[in-house]
């Protein structure tokens, strides 16, 4: 079993030989047999807020006790931990090296046009893979409502966004789901949850849609913001560059909310370009932020090409590609409470949803994503979620069985 383990470092592999009857504590001993993290100075976390500069106002859960066994963690191949060690890394023994005869002298040469080549050059991308982006005018008003009225931008805030690609390329987004998570006003933690995540997914195949992009808002308070002076900190290129990666389609999109000093709300859509997204695969981005750093200001583990100097700090603004944003009205309305917000979404919801639309036809009184999602919880995911998902993209008649369990779920 392969566990990441995220640090202050950047992104790490552990291999667990045998994950059935290995503990913390068995974990702990790999992490530094295999990266050189001394074991007494370890602290692991399945919450990202421990690699934070400034501590969470609530306790970050800690993997604290050095018996408890991994399959009671439910870990799994590929899972991801967050490591902060209170002392530097001890030498691991180098490989031996392989012998390659080459040359005069049994090694191979290297030219100046050799390591000109092995070095990554950053450049402007001037134009985008996505030829624009298209906003459902409920989703987006509805995602900025909630920042604006209950949060006040004082605070970061995040979500995913899925719909379709059009053959042209644009992106059309329907529905935006808010993962769990944290935010301040410099930084956004995600807390997401692979099962809650699995069943967005099911509703999203089932109505023909997929994840196409990320949103997040930036707080009025944020570092530099009296100056107004950048578009995106190096935090958010490196947050918004790994999401990318992860999405793994070239149209993805990541959208910015903000307030301007007029009071107005505005959103932005950019791509990272190619050479960041290479970069954040690579690893060789900075990972830890600093109170004196400058947001403006990507840093590098090692030297970069921009422009003709060898550099170690990029501005952010090399990393942005705009993209044309727009907006349509969708059949998905968003008058269901939202998940992961402050008020926890339940069963008396979904019978004060019903009972308000009771006007109209069924397969439109459950048209709206936040709705299914919470059906979703009670219904199978393989099967009964894409096959209810389907009735609604196609605003076909609901199944009489679906619609007495709906009901018999709202009167629970």
């Amino acid at each position: 079993m392969i566990i990441r383990i995220r640090s202050r470092d950047g992104l790490e592999r552990v291999t667990v030989p045998d994950p059935s009857s290995a503990t913390v504590s068995t974990l702990r001993s790999l992490i530094e047999s295999q990266l050189g993290v001394p074991y007494a100075s370890q602290t692991l976390s399945p919450d990202p807020n421990l690699l934070l500069s400034s501590p969470p106002s609530y306790p970050i859960p800690l993997l604290s006790d050095p018996s408890t066994p991994l399959s009671s963690l439910n870990l799994s191949h590929g899972s991801l931990l967050f490591l902060l060690s209170s002392a530097p890394r001890t030498a691991l023994p180098k490989a031996p090296p392989t012998f390659q005869p080459a040359g005069s002298f049994g090694r191979n040469k290297m030219t100046i046009e050799d390591l000109v080549a092995r070095q990554i050059r950053v450049s402007r991308q001037e134009t985008p893979h996505a030829a624009g982006a298209s906003f459902d005018r409920d989703a987006a008003h509805a995602f900025q409502l909630y920042v604006s009225d209950s949060l006040a931008f004082a605070v970061k805030r995040g979500g995913f966004l899925y719909g379709k690609v059009s053959s042209d390329g644009v992106v059309a987004v329907d529905f935006i789901y808010e993962p769990p998570q944290s935010g301040t006003e410099d930084a956004l933690a995600l807390h997401r949850d692979p099962e809650e995540e699995r069943l967005v997914e099911a509703i999203a195949a089932g109505m023909g849609m997929r994840r196409v992009g990320f949103v997040f808002t930036q707080a009025v308070g944020r570092k530099g913001s009296e100056t107004g002076e950048y578009t995106m900190s190096g935090r958010e290129v490196l947050q918004a560059a790994e999401l990318q990666a992860e999405g793994n389609i070239k149209e993805w999109v990541t959208a910015v909310v903000k307030l301007d000093t007029a009071g107005d709300v505005h959103f932005e859509a950019f791509q990272m370009s190619d050479v960041c997204v290479r970069l954040a695969k690579e690893g060789l981005f900075v990972t830890e932020f600093g109170e004196d750093d400058d947001p403006r200001i990507s840093r590098m583990k090692k030297e970069v090409v921009v422009g003709v100097k060898d550099m170690k700090e990029v501005d952010n603004d090399f990393f942005l590609v705009p993209v044309k944003i727009s907006d349509h009205q969708g059949s998905l309305s968003t008058s269901f409470p939202i998940e992961n917000r402050i008020t926890t979404v339940t069963l008396k919801a979904l019978k004060n949803h019903l009972d308000r639309s009771k006007h109209l036809p069924f397969v439109k009184r459950i048209s709206d994503f936040h709705l299914l999602l919470l059906l979703a919880r009670f219904l199978d995911v393989n099967s009964d979620v894409p096959a209810l998902a389907e009735c609604v993209q196609r605003q076909g008649t609901v199944p009489e069985g679906y619609q007495l369990l709906i009901e018999s779920l709202a009167a629970s």
